[in-house]
Order: structure tokens, then C-alpha cells, then sequence
């Protein structure tokens, strides 16, 4: 089935809602009354992207982020050349030797990247695309039966 300027994806509107929480709850409500909610389909508008700061960059906390995902990826290459070790002091050996020599350019890379950055961008953020509005959306043959359960579902609060 295609959509049409008449349908649009996900069928007919029969509830908007701020959060996507609150979507969520509403077509579990539907769910818990038996409703057939595969027929409901959750549609985001008015998207937004929303950066939030999380803190200053410096020098230093980009070596120590270098470092920590250099150790990590270390410690993963000593423990795969561990494998053929066949004695116990080699497989340590191998172990902490990776975890050293990823720590290392691990931290090396961290200086070199912020450094590369010339000052253009001295923060730590995290994204997340968020809707304005989260309508619930159903097949134009159950929306009224799916309207009927949302009123009720309004108001227990």
C-alpha cells in the first residue's frame, strides 16, 4: 500500500502528543485493551537537533580520551595475540603489552586531533534529534475504535 496526499504513511491521525513517552504509553494502552496495534504506526514532526554542552576540551582531556580508547583497543589486540600464547607469562605478556602500546597511541592520536582542531571547536557535546510532536497514527478501518480507547485512555490522567 503507497501513500497518497488523502493517506498519509501510517493512515489517519487519531492522537498527538508533546513527548514520545507519552505516544508510547498511549499505543500500550491500546495494546493492553486488545487493540490491533499493528494497524499504529508513531510519527515524529517538527524535528529538531539539540546539542547539548557537555563540558570544556582541553589539551589534556583529549590525551586522556586518546588514551582510554587506545588502552580499550589495546587490550582487545593483546588478548586476541594471547590466544597463542601456550604458557600463562606470555598471554599476561601479550595482554599488557597491547594495553600499554594502545594506551600510548592511543594518547598520542588524542594530542595530535585536538591539535589539528586549531582551537575551532573547545567543547564536548552530545546530540539527539528530538520531534516537536508524536502523533499516533492507525488504518483508516480501526480509527475510530482506536479513538474511542485514546479518549479513555486521556482520561485516566
Amino acid at each position: 500500500m503507497s501513500a497518497s496526499v488523502s493517506m498519509p504513511l501510517g493512515g489517519v491521525q487519531v492522537g498527538s502528543y508533546d513527548s514520545y513517552e507519552q505516544a508510547q504509553a498511549a499505543v500500550d494502552y491500546l495494546s493492553d485493551q486488545k487493540f490491533a496495534v499493528e494497524n499504529v504506526t508513531i510519527i515524529g514532526s517538527d524535528l529538531r537537533q539539540v546539542e547539548k554542552v557537555t563540558g570544556r576540551l582541553t589539551l589534556g582531556r583529549a590525551t586522556a580520551a586518546g588514551a582510554a580508547g587506545g588502552a580499550w583497543w589495546g587490550l582487545f589486540v593483546g588478548l586476541l595475540l594471547g590466544i597463542f600464547s601456550t604458557d600463562g607469562g606470555g598471554w599476561v605478556g601479550s595482554v599488557l603489552s597491547g594495553l600499554l602500546v594502545g594506551l600510548v597511541f592511543g594518547a598520542i592520536f588524542g594530542a595530535i586531533g585536538y591539535s589539528a582542531m586549531g582551537g575551532r571547536r573547545d567543547f564536548t557535546s552530545t546530540s539527539a534529534i528530538v520531534a516537536g510532536r508524536y502523533d499516533v497514527m492507525c488504518a483508516p478501518a480501526s480509527a475510530e475504535e482506536a479513538r474511542a480507547h485514546l479518549a479513555r485512555f486521556s482520561l485516566r490522567g
